[in-house]
């Protein structure tokens, strides 16, 4: 059995965390963009995150999000990491990490070589990266959206901090897609849901199995 680390992300029940947690989750991503069909409130997000076991990360993913909201949900909400899925700069990441004092995951959206540029400068900056498909231009949500990308852009490329691989993960590409890469710790939203945003534990534990194997 391979260690590969897996984040589930979008978890809005009580139920789905804790099916997350027994398939053998090494993060949980709560996902504070109101546009999407995965998101919490800063409320939900807390009463979840208060029953997360101990050794799981507890990670808030947000979208360009202010100064006075970010405040609130580290406020409220015992997290472990942030996670930047906007288009936050080099020097908002190191802002943000001065300024919560919390590790600070930031998300690269990759379509093509030309892409490969912003995680080598993101990688200087954040504590982790996560290298996603990047979204079409007319996309409402920037991930989620079920796209994968050629993982060949990335498969001899390392980077100086751990790095995390996203973007159209599914139980049944998971396995090809960390052969490719050499990815240690994976990223599932939408690849392991019935309907968008209603996570299955069945798909969980087949995802992390997969992963795994």
């Amino acid at each position: 059995m391979r260690d590969i680390r897996i984040k589930i992300c979008g978890l809005r029940t009580a139920e789905s965390v804790a099916a997350a947690c027994e398939a053998g989750a090494a993060y949980l991503g709560f996902n504070f963009f109101d546009r999407s069909p995965r998101s919490v409130t800063i409320d939900e997000a807390r009463d979840l995150a208060v029953d997360v076991p101990i050794g799981v990360a507890k990670v808030a993913l947000v979208v360009d999000a202010s100064d006075d909201m970010l405040d609130q949900i580290v406020g409220r909400v015992p997290l472990d990491m942030l996670q930047l899925h906007g288009t936050e700069s080099p020097d908002r990441v190191r802002d943000l990490r001065a300024r919560h004092g919390l590790p600070v995951m930031k998300v690269v959206g990759v379509a093509s070589s030309d892409d490969l540029e912003k995680l080598d400068l993101y990688s200087q900056v954040a504590d982790q990266i996560l290298v996603d498909a990047k979204p079409p231009k007319d996309a409402v949500l920037p991930g989620g959206n079920g796209l994968t990308f050629d993982w060949r852009l990335i498969s001899a490329r390392r980077w100086p901090v751990p790095w995390m691989l996203a973007g159209g993960l599914t139980p049944d590409n998971v396995a090809e897609a960390i052969a490719l890469t050499g990815a240690r710790q994976v990223d599932v939203a939408s690849g392991v849901e019935s309907a968008p945003g209603v996570k299955d534990a069945e798909r969980m534990q087949a995802f992390v199995a997969a992963a795994r194997a």
